[in-house]
Protein backbone atom coordinates (compact mmCIF):
# COMPACT_ATOMS: atom_id res chain seq x y z
CA UNK A 1 0.00 0.00 0.00
CA UNK A 2 1.26 3.48 -0.85
CA UNK A 3 2.83 5.49 1.98
CA UNK A 4 0.76 8.60 2.51
CA UNK A 5 2.47 9.69 5.72
CA UNK A 6 5.81 10.40 4.26
CA UNK A 7 7.61 8.03 6.63
CA UNK A 8 8.27 5.31 4.13
CA UNK A 9 6.32 2.71 6.15
CA UNK A 10 3.19 1.03 4.85
CA UNK A 11 -0.14 2.46 5.93
CA UNK A 12 -1.29 1.00 9.25
CA UNK A 13 2.21 0.48 10.57
CA UNK A 14 2.57 2.18 14.00
CA UNK A 15 5.21 4.83 14.37
CA UNK A 16 8.60 3.98 15.82
CA UNK A 17 8.52 3.32 19.58
CA UNK A 18 4.84 2.31 19.67
CA UNK A 19 4.08 -1.30 20.46
CA UNK A 20 1.54 -2.93 18.17
CA UNK A 21 -1.84 -3.85 19.73
CA UNK A 22 -2.31 -7.48 20.55
CA UNK A 23 -5.37 -9.31 19.33
CA UNK A 24 -5.52 -11.29 22.55
CA UNK A 25 -4.62 -10.63 26.21
CA UNK A 26 -1.44 -12.22 27.46
CA UNK A 27 -3.04 -13.13 30.83
CA UNK A 28 -5.77 -15.15 29.14
CA UNK A 29 -8.55 -12.97 30.59
CA UNK A 30 -10.32 -12.86 27.27
CA UNK A 31 -10.53 -16.61 26.91
CA UNK A 32 -12.28 -19.31 28.92
CA UNK A 33 -10.18 -21.15 31.56
CA UNK A 34 -8.94 -24.61 30.79
CA UNK A 35 -11.37 -26.21 33.30
CA UNK A 36 -14.38 -24.88 31.36
CA UNK A 37 -15.48 -22.37 34.01
CA UNK A 38 -16.69 -18.97 32.79
CA UNK A 39 -14.42 -15.94 32.75
CA UNK A 40 -14.14 -14.28 36.15
CA UNK A 41 -14.78 -17.50 38.06
CA UNK A 42 -11.83 -17.80 40.35
CA UNK A 43 -11.03 -19.49 43.67
CA UNK A 44 -13.83 -19.15 46.23
CA UNK A 45 -16.52 -18.59 43.56
CA UNK A 46 -19.12 -21.31 43.00
CA UNK A 47 -21.64 -21.64 40.29
CA UNK A 48 -25.04 -22.88 41.46
CA UNK A 49 -24.57 -26.24 39.74
CA UNK A 50 -21.19 -26.84 41.40
CA UNK A 51 -22.48 -27.00 44.99
CA UNK A 52 -20.12 -26.60 47.92
CA UNK A 53 -20.03 -24.01 50.71
CA UNK A 54 -22.03 -20.94 49.83
CA UNK A 55 -23.96 -22.72 47.08
CA UNK A 56 -27.64 -21.90 46.68
CA UNK A 57 -30.56 -24.30 46.66
CA UNK A 58 -30.73 -24.32 42.86
CA UNK A 59 -30.69 -27.73 41.18
CA UNK A 60 -27.32 -29.41 41.62
CA UNK A 61 -26.40 -27.48 44.78
CA UNK A 62 -25.14 -29.61 47.66
CA UNK A 63 -26.77 -27.47 50.36
CA UNK A 64 -30.48 -27.21 50.99
CA UNK A 65 -30.23 -23.62 52.16
CA UNK A 66 -27.76 -20.83 51.59
CA UNK A 67 -25.10 -20.97 54.27
CA UNK A 68 -23.46 -17.99 55.85
CA UNK A 69 -19.77 -17.61 55.31
CA UNK A 70 -17.79 -19.80 57.66
CA UNK A 71 -20.83 -21.65 59.13
CA UNK A 72 -20.50 -25.35 59.78
CA UNK A 73 -23.27 -27.80 59.11
CA UNK A 74 -24.07 -28.15 62.84
CA UNK A 75 -24.33 -24.36 63.20
CA UNK A 76 -26.68 -24.16 60.25
CA UNK A 77 -28.88 -26.95 61.65
CA UNK A 78 -28.96 -25.29 65.07
CA UNK A 79 -30.00 -21.98 63.50
CA UNK A 80 -32.75 -23.66 61.49
CA UNK A 81 -33.98 -25.58 64.57
CA UNK A 82 -34.18 -22.33 66.53
CA UNK A 83 -36.16 -20.70 63.71
CA UNK A 84 -38.58 -23.66 63.53
CA UNK A 85 -39.07 -23.55 67.31
CA UNK A 86 -39.84 -19.82 67.09
CA UNK A 87 -42.46 -20.40 64.39
CA UNK A 88 -44.03 -23.24 66.40
CA UNK A 89 -44.21 -21.05 69.51
CA UNK A 90 -45.93 -18.28 67.53
CA UNK A 91 -48.44 -20.77 66.10
CA UNK A 92 -49.25 -22.22 69.53
CA UNK A 93 -49.75 -18.74 70.98
CA UNK A 94 -52.10 -17.76 68.15
CA UNK A 95 -54.07 -20.99 68.60
CA UNK A 96 -54.45 -20.38 72.35
CA UNK A 97 -55.58 -16.80 71.71
CA UNK A 98 -58.18 -18.04 69.20
CA UNK A 99 -59.53 -20.68 71.65
CA UNK A 100 -59.85 -18.06 74.40
CA UNK A 101 -61.51 -15.63 72.00
CA UNK A 102 -64.05 -18.27 70.90
CA UNK A 103 -64.88 -19.17 74.53
CA UNK A 104 -65.36 -15.49 75.37
CA UNK A 105 -67.61 -14.93 72.35
CA UNK A 106 -69.73 -18.00 73.16
CA UNK A 107 -70.05 -16.91 76.80
CA UNK A 108 -71.04 -13.38 75.83
CA UNK A 109 -73.56 -14.74 73.33
CA UNK A 110 -75.22 -16.85 76.03
CA UNK A 111 -75.32 -13.90 78.42
CA UNK A 112 -76.94 -11.65 75.80
CA UNK A 113 -79.41 -14.36 74.80
CA UNK A 114 -80.45 -15.08 78.41
CA UNK A 115 -80.81 -11.38 79.11
CA UNK A 116 -83.13 -10.96 76.10
CA UNK A 117 -85.24 -14.00 77.04
CA UNK A 118 -85.31 -12.82 80.66
CA UNK A 119 -86.75 -9.46 79.59
CA UNK A 120 -89.53 -11.25 77.70
CA UNK A 121 -90.30 -13.50 80.68
CA UNK A 122 -90.42 -10.50 83.05
CA UNK A 123 -92.99 -8.85 80.78
CA UNK A 124 -95.03 -12.08 80.74
CA UNK A 125 -94.98 -12.63 84.52
CA UNK A 126 -98.53 -11.25 85.07
CA UNK A 127 -99.86 -13.59 82.36
CA UNK A 128 -97.97 -16.57 83.78
CA UNK A 129 -99.26 -15.79 87.27
CA UNK A 130 -102.84 -15.70 85.96
CA UNK A 131 -102.31 -19.07 84.28
CA UNK A 132 -100.96 -20.49 87.54
CA UNK A 133 -103.93 -19.19 89.56
CA UNK A 134 -106.42 -20.49 86.98
CA UNK A 135 -104.87 -23.94 87.28
CA UNK A 136 -105.01 -23.75 91.08
CA UNK A 137 -108.76 -23.18 91.05
CA UNK A 138 -109.44 -25.62 88.20
CA UNK A 139 -110.39 -23.14 85.51
CA UNK A 140 -107.88 -24.67 83.05
CA UNK A 141 -108.82 -28.29 83.57
CA UNK A 142 -110.33 -28.53 80.09
CA UNK A 143 -111.01 -26.32 77.10
CA UNK A 144 -109.01 -24.39 74.52
CA UNK A 145 -107.46 -22.01 77.07
CA UNK A 146 -105.72 -24.94 78.73
CA UNK A 147 -104.11 -25.91 75.42
CA UNK A 148 -103.00 -22.30 74.83
CA UNK A 149 -101.40 -22.12 78.29
CA UNK A 150 -99.59 -25.42 77.69
CA UNK A 151 -98.22 -24.18 74.35
CA UNK A 152 -97.00 -20.92 75.89
CA UNK A 153 -95.16 -22.74 78.66
CA UNK A 154 -93.70 -25.24 76.15
CA UNK A 155 -92.35 -22.37 74.01
CA UNK A 156 -90.72 -20.75 77.03
CA UNK A 157 -89.21 -24.13 77.94
CA UNK A 158 -87.50 -24.34 74.53
CA UNK A 159 -85.73 -21.07 75.36
CA UNK A 160 -84.41 -22.50 78.62
CA UNK A 161 -87.05 -21.03 80.93
CA UNK A 162 -87.49 -23.20 84.02
CA UNK A 163 -90.42 -22.88 86.42
CA UNK A 164 -89.53 -23.03 90.12
CA UNK A 165 -91.55 -24.01 93.18
CA UNK A 166 -93.39 -27.21 94.04
CA UNK A 167 -95.31 -28.09 97.18
CA UNK A 168 -93.36 -30.53 99.35
CA UNK A 169 -89.91 -29.26 98.34
CA UNK A 170 -87.39 -28.42 101.01
CA UNK A 171 -87.13 -24.65 101.36
CA UNK A 172 -84.15 -23.22 99.44
CA UNK A 173 -83.54 -19.50 99.99
CA UNK A 174 -81.69 -19.35 96.67
CA UNK A 175 -84.86 -20.03 94.67
CA UNK A 176 -87.70 -19.59 97.20
CA UNK A 177 -89.09 -16.50 98.88
CA UNK A 178 -91.13 -17.29 101.99
CA UNK A 179 -94.15 -14.99 102.23
CA UNK A 180 -96.01 -16.98 104.89
CA UNK A 181 -95.00 -19.28 107.72
CA UNK A 182 -97.80 -21.69 108.66
CA UNK A 183 -98.44 -24.75 110.76
CA UNK A 184 -98.84 -27.85 108.64
CA UNK A 185 -98.44 -31.60 108.89
CA UNK A 186 -95.36 -32.72 106.96
CA UNK A 187 -94.53 -36.30 105.95
CA UNK A 188 -93.11 -38.40 108.76
CA UNK A 189 -89.32 -38.16 108.98
CA UNK A 190 -89.17 -34.69 107.44
CA UNK A 191 -86.63 -32.29 108.84
CA UNK A 192 -86.10 -28.60 108.30
CA UNK A 193 -88.46 -26.23 106.51
CA UNK A 194 -90.60 -27.29 103.56
CA UNK A 195 -92.77 -25.56 100.97
CA UNK A 196 -96.44 -26.00 101.73
CA UNK A 197 -98.03 -23.90 99.01
CA UNK A 198 -96.73 -22.03 95.93
CA UNK A 199 -98.33 -18.61 95.81
CA UNK A 200 -96.46 -17.47 92.71
CA UNK A 201 -94.07 -19.74 90.80
CA UNK A 202 -90.54 -18.56 90.18
CA UNK A 203 -88.64 -18.64 86.88
CA UNK A 204 -85.01 -19.17 85.99
CA UNK A 205 -83.06 -19.02 82.71
CA UNK A 206 -79.79 -20.90 82.94
CA UNK A 207 -77.99 -19.43 85.94
CA UNK A 208 -80.08 -16.26 85.94
CA UNK A 209 -82.95 -16.11 88.43
CA UNK A 210 -85.76 -14.05 86.91
CA UNK A 211 -87.93 -14.31 90.03
CA UNK A 212 -87.83 -16.48 93.13
CA UNK A 213 -90.86 -18.67 93.82
CA UNK A 214 -93.12 -17.02 96.40
CA UNK A 215 -94.27 -19.68 98.82
CA UNK A 216 -95.72 -20.45 102.24
CA UNK A 217 -93.61 -22.76 104.39
CA UNK A 218 -93.87 -24.92 107.46
CA UNK A 219 -91.30 -26.38 109.86
CA UNK A 220 -91.05 -30.07 110.55
CA UNK A 221 -92.28 -30.96 114.07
Amino acid sequence: MTDTTGTGAPEGTPPDGVEPESTGRADGAGSAPADGSPAGAGPGHHRYFEGGPGASSEPGGEDEFDHGAGESESEVLAREDALAASYLSDLQRLQAEYVNYKKRVDRDRDVIRNAAVGSVVESLLPVLDDIHMARQVGDLADGPFSAIADKLEAILGRYGVERLGEAGQEFDPNVHEALMHVEADLPEGSTGTHVVQVLQPGYRIGERLVRAARVSVADAG
